[in-house]
């Protein structure tokens, strides 16, 4: 067995979209950085938020204030443009700018207030792309574990999902979620966010 031979294979391959690169977007984004032997080729991150004060993740990593997320995100990717590339899109996501979404997989953890109809929309644009596709809901909790599975499979009692089925997202996109949401009036910890981030990462390159 020609172990070398077989390590030169084993290279990034694929392209993965980050829709949102917050505190939990950042979070996954460094996890795919950080992949050896695989892992995505490209990552585009589209963001158009910047940091601010209580962005405490992002002054942990070097971040200033004003300073695009997905820029950021960029910056700490010492990788050689041809071995990993990151690609930051200084956009939130809306009807008029979907072409973006074009990738084999599609990552969505955007926040802050009504998220869900964009949600569905890109899911909708990843699909017709021919991407997989993968979302929260609920990111809330003090221990409470975290789970991925088909949306298919996912509680209807969730208002999350209940309103991505009503809005024609039924199967074939992986949900991830404590299943906790903002009515159980519970915080986002920075823990559980790391849980989300290895859970995210797990289901991105089991997409990839």
């Amino acid at each position: 067995m020609d172990i070398e031979a077989i390590e030169n294979q084993m290279i990034p391959n694929g392209r993965v979209i980050l829709a949102g690169v917050g505190r939990l977007g950042i979070r996954v984004g460094i996890n795919l950085l950080q992949i050896h032997r695989g892992g995505p080729r490209t990552i585009t991150a589209v963001d158009g938020q910047k940091i601010s004060g209580s962005d405490i993740i992002f002054h942990m990593l070097g971040g200033e204030n004003g300073q695009y997320k997905v820029d950021l995100l960029s910056k700490l990717s010492t990788h050689p443009a041809d071995y990993r590339a990151v690609e930051p899109v200084k956009e939130d996501l809306n009807p008029e700018n979907m072409d973006i979404v074009k990738g084999d997989v599609v990552s969505i953890q955007i926040a802050g207030g009504n998220t869900i109809p964009t949600t569905a929309a890109i899911i909708r644009k990843a699909h017709e792309n021919g991407a997989r596709t993968i979302s929260t809901a609920g990111v809330f909790g003090i221990d409470e574990p975290v789970s991925a599975m088909d949306i298919s499979k996912a509680d209807e009692e969730n208002p999350i999902i209940a309103e991505l089925k009503r809005q024609g997202v039924e199967r074939n996109h992986t949900i991830v979620t404590t299943g906790k949401v903002l009515r159980d009036r519970l915080p986002i910890t920075p823990y559980t966010l790391d849980e989300m981030a290895r859970v995210l990462t797990i289901e991105i390159l089991k997409a990839l």
